[in-house]
């Protein structure tokens, strides 16, 4: 059997993280016509850590164009909560680098619109750079942001640069984690960015992961966990190094990492030095760090199902909310059918009147919830968990009580 190597450092992977099994793609919704016909794929979802550089890593054997292509239905505009992130990001990148007329923003993975909205608000020039056709379609028609179609990479920098494109703020948030050649993704910022320029990275922190057990959010669309210390090494490989850092609540707690040249001005911060000694502390660069982890998953997942036994038994109906990548990924580990949530419920109409991949749980309408009554809602989405309770409070109404179902499952009155 042939090891796999680190799809960085390229080191052979020879310590399993965490193992998955045989999962559908989390964000590839099935039409009735597909669900009919039964040609769903499965694909191994098996992380490593590299005893190298220590990246955590899943193996890739999807494409990443068979992934993010022109049905990709992840919109970011959809949650309201998101996008006041992202307006409070334009907010204190524009104050705290002096972001104007004469400035460029450029966004990697700028999905539809979502974030450079507010800054061609203040008048800043902006660009996009977007991988999936649709979305873009949607930031340049619906909000007037300039958007190409394209993967970035070393390439795309280089050309971008030879069109005399040059940013004072490249913006990167949630896509690190989804490229399959982190290096050459990397190596292309260093082509765009100005001399003096400022790059932000923001990408859940695989130390929450490991904490919290949030191993939901592994799909195949996220080929890397990261860490300051792997991300640290891939900057570094390619002319960036990081000067500063803000832990950020988002995705179950991120990390905005800001980067420079390494001959620009910036000086590093305080924050920086205490989340190394962090991640030191936890063991993150030593492979006993990583150890232990499949059995904690195990635990989450034998008590959702003794949730969802004693709901059965109670002859009780059990919903969800938030039609989540995330989510699927729980509920196929889970072995969930719609025998055991008979619907899930998002606001995104690009789900809506589809299934969940794997589990084939019909997907409807928010509107709709009061069809069903359920007597429990699982919120699939925990980091929206506050903004799902406040939208559906009416659910108390008929009795209905909320479940969040890690890093334990609870039901919330």
């Amino acid at each position: 059997m042939t090891v796999p190597a680190c799809r960085f450092c390229r080191a052979p992977l020879t310590q399993t993280f965490l193992d998955l099994g045989l999962q559908p793609l989390a964000n590839s919704y099935l039409t009735k016509a597909q669900l009919d016909a039964g040609k769903e794929g499965f694909y191994p979802l098996h992380t490593r850590v590299c005893g190298k550089c220590f990246l955590v890593q899943a193996d890739d054997p999807v494409a990443a164009d068979e992934i993010f292509d022109g049905g990709y239905a992840y919109f970011s505009a959809y949650s309201a909560s998101w996008v006041a992130h992202a307006k409070r990001y334009a907010d204190a990148m524009a104050a705290r680098f002096g972001l104007g007329a004469d400035s460029l923003v450029v966004e990697i993975a700028s999905n539809d619109g979502y974030l450079l909205q507010h800054f061609k608000a203040m008048g800043v020039p902006v660009l996009g750079i977007e991988p999936t056709a649709n979305t873009a379609e949607v930031a340049i028609r619906e909000r007037g942001v300039p958007t190409e179609v394209a993967f970035f990479n070393d390439a795309t920098g280089r050309e971008m640069k030879s069109r005399g494109l040059a940013a004072d703020l490249m913006a990167a948030n949630n896509v690190l984690a989804h490229v399959p050649d982190i290096g050459d993704f990397v190596a292309g910022f260093q082509h765009v960015l100005k001399p003096e320029g400022v790059l932000t990275f923001e990408f859940p922190h695989l130390l929450n992961l490991i904490e919290k057990v949030q191993f939901d959010t592994i799909y195949h669309e996220h080929y890397s966990y990261l860490s300051l210390l792997a991300v640290e090494k891939v900057l570094r490989a390619n002319g960036l190094r990081p000067f500063d850092v803000e832990l950020l609540p988002t995705h179950g707690g991120s990390l905005r990492l800001f980067c420079a040249h390494q001959a620009a001005s910036h000086v590093e911060t305080v924050a920086l030095g205490e989340l190394r000694a962090r991640e030191h502390a936890a063991g993150l660069d030593t492979p006993a760090g990583y150890e232990g982890f499949a059995a904690r998953v195990e635990e989450v997942r034998r008590g959702f199902l003794d949730f969802l036994a004693t709901a059965r038994s109670e002859k009780k109906v059990v919903a969800a909310y938030g039609a989540a990548a995330k989510g699927n990924t729980f509920l196929n580990y889970a072995g969930v059918t719609p025998a055991d949530i008979v619907a899930v419920f998002d606001a995104n109409p690009h789900k809506q009147d589809r299934y969940l991949p794997g589990t084939h749980i019909p997907i409807h309408a928010p509107e709709r919830i009061a069809d069903f009554k359920p007597d429990y809602v699982v919120i699939l989405p925990w980091n929206l968990k506050d903004e799902i309770m406040t939208q559906l409070a009416h659910i108390k109404s008929w009795g209905g009580q909320f479940v969040t179902a890690a890093p334990d499952t609870k039901i919330i009155g």
